[in-house]
């Protein structure tokens, strides 16, 4: 069912563009079951850090094209360096924890025109905070072998503590008994956000980025710039 062959060096990025996306939620099951213990939540990164980048999506023509986008960022000052889109034809339902089979095929489009090779990307999803450990981050991080974050504005699974309103503050978010991520308040007195590895970057280092991403709004800017362009008309 997975066949992950054909291996194209664009930059420094990896892409495995042979992978066989699923036509029914049953073969998606089976691709993040087996994808999901080569995911790395150790860092691995290319130090040091000097370009972040955010990949968003939005929808046209009743959600038929789908629309990628992705933001280059420099880092740390958060300078934009480099934007792309990407439309193509959309190819699978949308389904709560099946994201990135609907999501992935656009942003690799969009990831391919970019000529600045990011060192981090933080994805608008989950990585492992997923009910079977392979959100959007974690399987895009897998398929471009990048360090990844999973940057969410909803809980998908776990539970946590009560937590504190200032800027900073985070708890472990808990799931099956298990440490998946972490709820992080990204500025004081705003709704948190739901941070977790998505490839090749431990948790207290994803918290650490993201907050240095987020240095006005509740959003990354590197989200907040991807968003714009895929909702943009």
């Amino acid at each position: 069912m997975l066949i992950l062959i054909s291996l194209i060096q664009i930059l420094n990025m990896k892409f495995y563009r042979d992978h066989v996306w699923p036509s029914t939620l049953e073969e998606a099951i089976v691709i993040q079951e087996k994808l999901r213990d080569q995911v790395i939540t150790e860092d691995q990164l290319q130090e040091p850090i000097q370009y972040v980048a955010g990949v968003d999506m939005g929808f046209e023509a009743d959600g038929t094209i789908s629309r990628a986008a992705v933001a280059v960022l420099s880092f740390p000052d958060l300078q934009v360096i480099e934007t792309s889109l990407a439309h193509r034809p959309t190819t699978f339902p949308y389904v709560p924890g099946f994201l990135s089979f609907r999501e992935i095929p656009a942003v690799l489009d969009a990831l391919e025109k970019i000529q600045t090779t990011p060192d981090i990307i933080l994805c608008d999803g989950q990585g492992i905070a997923h009910p079977r450990r392979l959100g959007i981050a974690s399987h895009l991080g897998l398929l471009i072998d990048m360090p990844t974050i999973g940057v969410a504005k909803s809980l998908l699974v776990g539970k946590y503590e009560e937590l504190p309103e200032t800027k900073g503050s985070s708890q472990p978010l808990i799931y099956k008994g298990e440490t998946v991520g972490a709820v992080l308040r990204s500025r004081t007195g705003v709704k948190p956000l739901y941070i977790s590895s998505g490839h090749r970057i431990s948790l207290p280092t994803a918290i650490d980025y993201v907050l240095r991403c987020t240095p006005k709004y509740r959003l990354p800017e590197t989200t907040r710039i991807a968003d714009k362009l895929a909702s943009a008309k």
